[in-house]
């Protein structure tokens, strides 16, 4: 069977109140659950305790959602990628209004690493001809952040 949707986008954090500020204020989602769990060892990763707030934008059995993964039982490490090294480099969200999420996530105190500029559709996957209004953010782990705006589509 084909896959059917992105299911979500799991989020190492540091500091959840930070992040929460970002992802549920900034950029407008909505918390579905928030919770604390004990977990199994994962592969190479051992049993921990985590902080677990699944955030999303729309409800129905096929929406993707994000977790903002903060760990209890031991300090977070790591850092993300930076944009275009190997590994997920930056993840992008459907916007209705790039420019006023960029505005806003500047006066809250989140770097605006690209600034909204208008695109071709052909950097999206699709024919030429459309126009796609993008931003990057950063947000408060440094992860990238894409926002795009669907200004006009292809023909």
């Amino acid at each position: 069977m084909p896959i059917q949707a992105a299911s979500h986008i799991a989020i190492g954090v540091r500091d959840m109140q930070k992040s929460l500020d970002f992802y549920r204020d900034v950029l407008g989602m909505h918390v579905s659950l928030d919770a604390e769990e004990e977990l199994p060892a994962l592969g190479d990763a051992p049993p921990l305790k985590r902080r677990g707030v699944y955030l999303r934008w729309r409800e129905g059995p096929h929406e993707t959602f994000i977790v903002l993964d903060q760990q209890l039982s031991r300090e977070p490490f790591g850092e993300p990628a930076g944009l275009f090294q190997v590994g997920v480099h930056h993840f992008g969200f459907w916007v209705d209004d790039a420019d006023a999420i960029a505005v806003r996530a500047e006066q809250a105190g989140h770097p605006v690493v690209v600034r909204p500029v208008n695109g071709d559709t052909l950097a999206y996957g699709e024919p030429s001809g459309g126009v796609v209004r993008s931003a990057f953010l950063r947000d408060p782990d440094g992860n990238v952040v894409q926002l795009d705006q669907r200004v006009r589509p292809h023909p």
